[in-house]
């Protein structure tokens, strides 16, 4: 996709720490900072914050408008509320004009596979997200993947095979598998023991056959004949 930017209206915060529980219900806490930029406390629209929010994620560029002075951020961290969900704090790292930035960017995995529709294939997304390099006004909201390339049961795709936009580079090995296709196992079924055929070893002491026949024929008390 298409670098996107947003805009939010930022104002100078008088209300500084804990006490910043108590400004207006629609506003909300947030503070700016970068490698030339001081860190500097800010309020601005809760409602706003949230719409861009949910566009922009932490990938695309956003700009602060001061009172006229425009500044080019990342949405850094986010605070939510942990019983009402609301966002309480925002940080906003400030980018440097002209310097690139590496940063991990979602990936869009869209299209339908011939290999997971007719030939009964999985599609196994081993990555999603990737590091790229940009200049902050390149920056893509997310990287399309398209898995219609994926016709066989050994397909692919790998970072190289990405559509990069113009000025957005990849940081990692380019051979690296994004997306690819699997078969299903099958499952191995073990036929139940039949446990009759099992011989099973009696305990107790081994009578030799005849031995104990030859045992009742002799007499008790009676003694053998010595050898001479």
């Amino acid at each position: 996709m298409s670098a996107e930017q947003f805009t939010l209206t930022i104002q100078p915060r008088e209300i500084l720490g804990k006490t910043s529980k108590r400004l207006p219900k629609d506003q909300m806490a947030a503070v700016y900072y970068g490698h030339k930029e001081k860190s500097t406390p800010v309020v601005l629209l809760r409602s706003e914050f949230t719409k861009v929010f949910k566009k922009a994620g932490e990938s695309s560029v956003v700009i602060l408008d001061n009172g006229g002075k425009k500044l080019e951020a990342l949405i850094h961290e986010v605070d939510f509320d942990p019983v009402k969900g609301d966002v309480r704090h925002a940080d906003f790292y400030i980018l440097e004009k002209g310097k690139k930035v590496q940063i991990d960017i979602p990936l869009d995995f869209e299209g339908e596979s011939e290999a997971v529709k007719s030939l009964g294939g999985i599609l196994v997304k081993v990555m999603r997200e990737i590091e790229i390099e940009a200049e902050p006004k390149d920056l893509p909201h997310s990287i399309a993947v398209d898995i219609s390339a994926l016709t066989n049961l050994d397909s692919q795709i790998t970072i190289a095979d990405l559509k990069l936009p113009a000025g957005v580079r990849a940081t990692g090995d380019v051979t690296e598998v994004v997306v690819s296709i699997t078969v299903a196992k099958e499952e191995v079924v073990e036929e139940p023991v039949d446990l009759s055929t099992i011989e099973v070893e009696k305990k107790g002491k081994v009578v030799e056959e005849g031995a104990e026949g030859e045992a009742a024929e002799a007499p008790q008390g009676e003694k053998k004949s010595e050898k001479k």
